[in-house]
C-alpha cells in the first residue's frame, strides 16, 4: 500500500476508474485515523495533548491499493475533487425516471375512483 499526497491519489484514482471502466470494479474506504500507534494515542491523552485525527482514504482495484491522509483544512478541496471524479466515471448509472407531480397525482386520483366498488 502507498501512502500518497493527495493530487497523485487522486490522479491515480481517476486511472484505476478508467482501467475499470469496461470490467471490474473500485472500492474506495474512509476511516478516521490519527496515524499513531494506540500507544502513541494513550501517552498523548495521559499527557492532556491534543490528538489530530485525520481521515485514511483507501482506493483498491483489486490489483492495486493506493491510500491518503487528509487533514481538517484540506477537507473541503478533496472532497470538491473526489466529487468531481465520481460524476466523472459513473456513466453506467441509469436516469431515474420522474414523472411529473401533478399528472401523477391526477392518475392516481382516476385509480383511485376506478378501485372503490359502488355501494348498493
Amino acid at each position: 500500500m502507498v501512502l500518497l499526497q493527495l493530487d497523485p491519489f487522486l490522479n491515480e484514482l481517476t486511472s484505476m476508474f478508467e482501467r475499470s471502466t469496461e470490467k471490474g470494479s473500485v472500492w474506495v474506504t474512509l476511516k478516521r485515523s490519527s496515524l499513531k500507534s494506540k500507544v502513541q494515542r494513550n501517552k498523548m491523552a495521559t499527557a492532556g495533548e491534543t490528538i489530530e485525527y485525520r481521515c485514511l482514504i483507501r482506493a483498491t482495484d483489486g490489483k492495486k491499493t493506493i491510500s491518503t491522509s487528509v487533514g481538517a483544512k484540506d477537507h473541503q478541496r478533496f472532497q470538491a475533487s473526489y466529487a468531481t471524479i465520481l460524476k466523472a466515471h459513473m456513466t453506467a448509472l441509469k436516469k431515474r425516471e420522474r414523472k411529473d407531480k401533478k399528472k401523477a397525482a391526477e392518475s392516481d386520483k382516476k385509480e383511485g375512483v376506478a378501485k372503490k366498488p359502488k355501494r348498493v
